[in-house]
Formats: C-alpha cells, sequence, structure tokens
C-alpha cells in the first residue's frame, strides 16, 4: 500500500508561482509512474504531468513550458513547479501512483486507470 499526501497549493495572483509537493510512503523510484491531475467541479479529472521510473516526462499542452514535474526520491517526495499561473489552472490538484514488483510498461502516462494510489488533493486558486 502507498500512501500519498499533497501539500503546497493556495491561493495566488495570476503570473505568479506554487510549487506543490507530493509525499510518498515508500520509495519513489520504485514506482512505475507517478503523475499530477486535477480536477474543477463538473469536469473530468485531467492529467497535467507524468514521470515514469527512469525520468521520461510528459505534459498536457496546456501546461507545457510553465510547469515542471521533479522527484527527490531521497525523500520520497514528487514536486509540481508550476509558474505563470493562470485562472484556468485553478483546480484541485491530485497526485498518483502506480508501483508494481515487475512494471511493464515504466512511460507516464495521463490515463488514470493505470494509477493504483491517489492523494487527496490541495486546492490551487489563480485570481486574475
Amino acid at each position: 500500500q502507498v500512501q500519498l499526501v499533497e501539500s503546497g497549493g493556495g491561493s495566488v495572483q495570476a503570473g505568479g508561482s506554487l510549487r506543490l509537493s507530493c509525499q510518498a510512503s515508500q520509495y519513489t523510484g520504485s514506482m512505475c509512474r507517478m503523475a499530477w491531475f486535477r480536477q474543477t467541479p463538473g469536469k473530468e479529472r485531467e492529467g497535467v504531468a507524468g514521470i515514469g521510473k527512469y525520468g521520461r516526462t510528459i505534459y498536457a499542452d496546456s501546461v507545457k513550458g510553465r510547469f515542471t514535474i521533479s522527484r527527490d526520491s531521497a525523500k520520497n517526495v514528487l514536486f509540481l513547479q508550476m509558474n505563470s499561473l493562470k485562472p484556468e489552472d485553478a483546480a484541485m490538484y491530485y497526485c498518483a501512483a502506480f508501483r508494481s514488483l515487475n512494471c511493464l510498461s515504466v512511460s507516464p502516462s495521463f490515463d488514470r486507470g493505470q494509477y493504483s494510489y491517489w492523494g487527496q488533493g490541495t486546492q490551487v486558486t489563480v485570481s486574475s
């Protein structure tokens, strides 16, 4: 069982920055993949940024060049650095992970079905 706890959300003005953190209860280097998703009321949860077991990253088109996903495997933490925030970035942000002794795939993904562990979310508000 992997527990994920997000932090770092808050309120910021448009153009500002936030760094989200996701503390994992197990070694992040053992995860097949990890990702950040976000969700607003009435909409489906969408992938924002993902990282595979060996460091390959993917980003949603809407955040490319502004958001950066990274991890500190020594501390079991996943990060999401968010710069140049826009009002449309406001959402609940969730950390997700998939862990297996034998990863059939180590590629990052925005398929929610490829993640078995989720955090409780951290709220990001962006004012114009």
